[in-house]
């Protein structure tokens, strides 16, 4: 078969060939007749310049069947779509991240705040009102373990006030903290060197911090995350928390900046 098909390309002029073997799919020829086809194609494309035409046929054994393929030569360029190749050199400051969700925060600190002043007056009442009543020491065998404390003492008013202070400033201060940790706006600076994070504020105004992005590395990329994207920077504690809720206006241009994980040193 080979041979037949090599013979009938010296007798057929070459634009005709290149014609019937242009569709040919040469992974679905049996091995033998494989290598001829191949040869048959490359000499008889080398003198043709167009597009290919789709072509399909059987050879004279029935087992084989040659059909055709899609264009194997494309004349268009293929896209690269690589992140690396972003331009991050920008003219102009450039929105790459945006949760706007200011009732939320403002309800969180006022809840704080007023948890604050109740486990504040709550641990002045346990330091300036609590008597000592101490308890006979007849009378301890016969009530309840807790009857038998005297809350009046020193050490446990002392401890129950310093514990609802602790309570309280434990709650004002956690609330603060992530709001002032939550990112509202993440901006791209002018020329691509500096990103800006803007977070809430515990009385309402956002706070802005500007770094270098050597100085920022996430710790999980935005399409892995599921609640939220924490992101380190350098020289300050916890992590600046991008809510998966908010909108990422320039994803290509998050992950190739911020979005970056950078060993910080």
């Amino acid at each position: 078969m080979a041979i037949f098909l090599y013979r009938s390309c010296v007798r057929t002029k070459s634009v005709e060939l290149y014609r019937n073997f242009s569709g040919i799919n040469l992974r679905q020829i049996h091995t033998p007749c494989r290598s001829t086809v191949a040869k048959i194609y490359s000499n008889t494309s080398s003198a043709m310049n167009g597009s290919l035409i789709r072509h399909s046929f059987k050879c004279s054994i029935p087992w084989i069947r040659l059909i055709s393929a899609r264009n194997m030569h494309s004349s268009k360029p293929l896209k690269n779509s690589l992140p690396l190749e972003t331009n991050t050199n920008v003219a102009k400051d450039v929105i790459m991240f945006k949760h706007d969700n200011a009732r939320f925060f403002k309800i969180l600190n006022i809840f704080a705040l007023t948890q604050f002043l109740f486990w504040t007056y709550l641990s002045h009442f346990c330091y300036t009102q609590m008597k000592d009543a101490p308890v006979a020491k007849e009378k301890k065998e016969d009530q309840q373990w807790w009857r038998s404390i005297n809350l009046g003492e020193n050490k446990y008013k002392n401890t129950l006030a310093v514990f609802c202070f602790i309570i309280g400033y434990g709650i004002l201060a956690g609330s603060w903290m992530f709001t002032l940790k939550s990112v509202r706006y993440l901006v791209l600076r002018k020329g691509g060197k500096e990103v800006t994070f803007v977070t809430y504020g515990p009385f309402g105004k956002n706070r802005m911090l500007t770094v270098g992005l050597e100085n920022v590395s996430c710790e999980e990329s935005r399409k892995s995350a599921t609640t939220q994207v924490p992101i380190k920077v350098k020289g300050h504690l916890l992590y600046y928390m991008l809510d998966m809720r908010g909108e990422f206006k320039n994803g290509k241009l998050f992950d190739v900046t911020a979005g970056m994980k950078r060993v910080l040193i």
